[in-house]
């Protein structure tokens, strides 16, 4: 047991064994390919590794292979922690996780309004590039099909030369059933070919009687900054496609422009 105590105290050690529980049965070349350390200094750790039983080796013709021994480990485990306190430590792992998982997700914010109106309508309202330019400011250029791509390109005068036809947003149409959901990826043009820099955004659409009741989830946005700025965002377009529908024009001024304060 003290050689296992010694051979678990050096930080290369722990790693060389994480190898080989990710892949066992590993050459010396394999595993030090992403140690940053002479071979020679390797094969040493490897041999106080075998010396506490917790890696062993084959031989396949002029190949050692490595292999992790979990037996000392296991026995480690039921005489200094099984027999004391394993229920309360289970649960404090479980505590562990679910805390990390929590701090590690990345900001959503969901918005719901009600239109009197129906969910063709909607749908339309959302993915006609008309329509959108009418109460956005830019159109929503797609066929709709899932795996295609999509643009949020502006149609403004907003005085910056060349803007008009330029795309704010991209994206890929992940689900497209109309006129019920729609869910797309966003990102900004020169973030595209960054996958994990894009957010998603899912539009489900409920009917209720004479009215429809949509439901806007954008996800797995970059940072709390990000989750501000849609939170901004979402309402006033929003705001401005419900009075399009239901009065038949956007509100007079843009609610986007309004200040926060």
């Amino acid at each position: 047991m003290d050689k296992v105590f010694k051979a678990l105290a050096d930080e290369t050690r722990r790693r060389l064994l994480d190898r080989l529980h990710e892949n066992n049965g590993q050459t010396l070349g394999e595993l030090c390919e992403r140690i940053e350390m002479a071979r020679q200094s390797v094969t040493q750790h490897l041999a106080v590794l075998e010396a506490a039983n917790l890696v062993s080796t084959v031989r396949r013709g002029r190949e050692k292979l490595h292999y992790l021994n979990p037996v000392p480990l296991h026995e480690m485990q039921e005489r200094w922690i099984d027999k004391f306190e394993r229920p309360r430590l289970s649960a404090l792992g479980a505590v562990k996780r679910r805390a990390e998982e929590a701090m590690t997700d990345k900001p959503t914010y969901v918005y719901v309004t009600y239109i009197e109106s129906t969910p063709e309508k909607v749908w339309d309202a959302l993915t006609d590039a008309d329509l959108t330019a009418a109460y956005w400011g830019h159109s929503n250029v797609s066929d709709w099909r899932t795996g295609s791509r999509w643009q949020h390109v502006r149609t403004d005068d907003s005085g910056i030369a060349d803007v008009v036809g330029i795309a704010d947003v991209v994206g890929t149409v992940v689900e497209s059933e109309r006129p019920t959901r729609l869910v797309t990826t966003w990102a900004s043009p020169d973030e595209e070919d960054q996958p994990e820099r894009h957010s998603r955004v899912t539009f489900d659409i409920r009917p209720h009687a004479d009215i429809v009741r949509l439901t806007v989830t954008h996800e797995d946005l970059n940072d709390e900054g990000e989750r501000a700025d849609v939170a901004t965002g979402w309402p006033a377009v929003l705001s401005n496609l419900k009075s399009l529908l239901e009065t038949g024009s956007p509100l007079p001024q843009e609610p986007w422009q309004v200040p926060a304060s």
